[in-house]
């Protein structure tokens, strides 16, 4: 039996990896929200570590401060979450000879290419949460080698808040709905990316490194939300407009999509089209 300890429990990823428990039953998860494992507490997670009855194989690290915009103001926590916490996961995976599956974000990129970001990539984080993140990344990378960090993007699922599910309860009540229409990137269906986590594991696969993954296809916020409301067939009214229209705290990426050739290569496999994806998320939910 493999044990896997998941962190963030309770967020849309950890969700997405329960859903799919019942095709792995040769898999042992232990999940912990902050209230069972405060990550930001080292002395916490080493006894954690320490007094599990069963050897943790590996450990899926899906806690996170993901406020992009709050991250601007409440620096310290995100710092606190996403640099410190990431440390002392990667330290007492070090401890106990454990395999580190870290989640990382598009958001470590500026969006100033013209190209799918390929790993090797310079990172140059526009914002606060996109800098904790890449810092969460260094620390990992300092300090183990049996890591898989998965940078992805425009995380949705039937779980947890994404903006899926923001756009079908607003329509709920407006009419018309003003969407950025120029950033561009790639929505990613969180049972697609478990699905991904759970083929690493199975295959035991030793080729540790940094790996993008996201659904297949290029979008904007302004297509993900034309998408959706034509899945669902909700006659609502959505103009384009650009970013300079919509002011936020926080600065993103205008072009966040991720090359996913290293990925295909690791697993051998075929991505969804983000469309594809999106259907069953709403079939599903």
């Amino acid at each position: 039996m493999t044990n896997i300890l998941v962190t963030g429990g309770n967020g849309q990823l950890a969700n997405s990896i329960k859903d799919l428990e019942f095709n792995h039953s040769d898999l042992n998860f232990i999940y912990t929200d902050f209230l069972e494992l405060d990550i930001c507490d080292l002395n916490q997670v080493k006894k954690f570590f320490k007094r599990q009855s069963k050897t943790i194989h590996y450990c899926i690290n899906c806690a996170a401060y993901t406020a992009v915009d709050k991250a601007e103001t409440e620096t310290k926590n995100a710092f606190k979450i996403n640099v410190e916490g990431a440390k002392n996961l990667a330290l007492a995976c070090l401890e106990h000879n454990v395999n580190l599956i870290h989640i990382s974000t598009d958001f470590v990129f500026d969006g100033k290419s013209d190209k799918p970001y390929v790993e090797t990539d310079k990172a140059n984080p526009v914002s606060v949460y996109g800098e904790t993140k890449l810092k969460g990344e260094l620390e990992i990378k300092k300090i183990l080698e049996n890591f898989f960090i998965i940078r992805t993007s425009w995380l949705y699922s039937e779980h947890g808040n994404n903006f899926m599910k923001t756009m079908l309860r607003l329509a709920k009540d407006k009419d018309v709905l003003n969407i950025v229409g120029d950033q561009i990137g790639t929505p990613t269906y969180a049972k697609d990316l478990a699905e991904v986590i759970y083929e690493i594991i199975i295959s035991k696969n030793t080729e540790f490194g940094v790996y993008h993954y996201s659904n297949e296809g290029v979008a904007s916020w302004y297509d993900f939300a034309k998408e959706i409301f034509e899945i669902k067939q909700i006659r609502i009214k959505v103009n384009a407009i650009n970013t300079e229209d919509y002011p936020t705290p926080a600065k993103r990426p205008k072009f966040s999509v991720l090359d996913k050739s290293k990925v295909k290569a690791l697993l051998s496999f075929e991505i969804p089209h983000w469309r594809d994806s999106l259907k069953k998320a709403i079939l599903n939910y």
